[in-house]
């Protein structure tokens, strides 16, 4: 499987991306979902982060569609698990968590200005992209609380009509796979806790996150710049070590309702 996997890169000069789609966070937020034990989340912080993080997929190259808030919804400033968006259609995906499942309607009004094509995952299968990873044209997709077994595979099935594949990656710690672990393009993973020692992973250039820095590994890559949570030196240190200017930037108030970097946007 893994030479599969790797059949399947593309050079990152291919993966350059132009747009995000970010979601204000609302005052509802303090009721969000959460295990982090981190207390509630600071609404007012929250929103000059939010402004933080907008400015830095700007500082990326990103073209950023910003949506108001949704007060129905208290996550939904976590725009990622709403859909997963390929090369070659967007896929709206079905949340594992009950409180989520109507934030589908809005994110299915706002895909098809910017996809030709738009897929769907469907009950009783479940799914959200923080546990679909990218490497190429390859999908790796985390069975987890949140994403099913009968949502991973239809999620396959639809990245096979489209010339992609994917391979499901079953989870034991992490919320959502994209929580461990994170493709930096060029072969390199930013890799943490049961991730680092997965057979599935262990053919990439993998950068190890300390035990003590885990909410790191969810750095994202944007156009050969590493966002990455403030707060974690070591791991800063080692993706600029690596080769990659990283900017840093403060988390606290997502990190509060088990959000990462990642989770706050779409890019494509």
């Amino acid at each position: 499987m893994q030479e599969a996997c790797f059949s399947y890169l593309w050079d990152s000069a291919e993966r350059m991306f132009t747009q995000a789609i970010v979601r204000k966070p609302c005052p509802e937020m303090i009721h969000g979902l959460s295990s982090s034990g981190l207390g509630k989340p600071d609404y007012n912080l929250a929103m000059e982060q939010h402004g933080e993080y907008i400015d830095m997929l700007r500082q990326c190259g990103l073209r950023v569609t910003i949506l108001e808030a949704d007060p129905a919804f208290p996550d939904s400033t976590f725009v990622e698990d709403l859909a997963l968006c390929t090369p070659a259609c967007a896929i709206l995906t079905n949340p594992g968590a009950p409180s989520r499942k109507g934030e589908k309607e809005a994110m299915a009004a706002i895909l098809p200005r910017f996809f030709q094509k738009v897929e769907a995952i469907e009950a009783p299968g479940t799914l959200e992209a923080g546990d679909v990873m990218m490497v190429g044209k390859h999908y790796f997709i985390g069975i987890s609380e949140r994403t099913n077994r009968q949502g991973a595979a239809q999620l396959i099935k639809l990245l096979r009509k489209y010339g992609m594949d994917g391979e499901m990656v079953p989870l034991r710690e992490n919320l959502h796979l994209k929580s461990g672990i994170s493709f930096m393009e060029n072969n390199v993973m930013l890799v943490s806790g049961e991730f680092s020692s997965m057979p599935v992973f262990q053919s990439f250039d993998r950068i190890e996150v300390d035990a003590d820095e885990t909410y790191a590994a969810n750095s994202l890559w944007i156009n050969g710049t590493v966002l990455v949570p403030s707060g974690f030196p070591i791991t800063l240190e080692k993706i600029r070590s690596a080769g990659y200017p990283a900017l840093s930037l403060d988390m606290s108030e997502f990190r509060k309702l088990d959000g990462g970097i990642s989770c706050l946007s779409l890019r494509f």
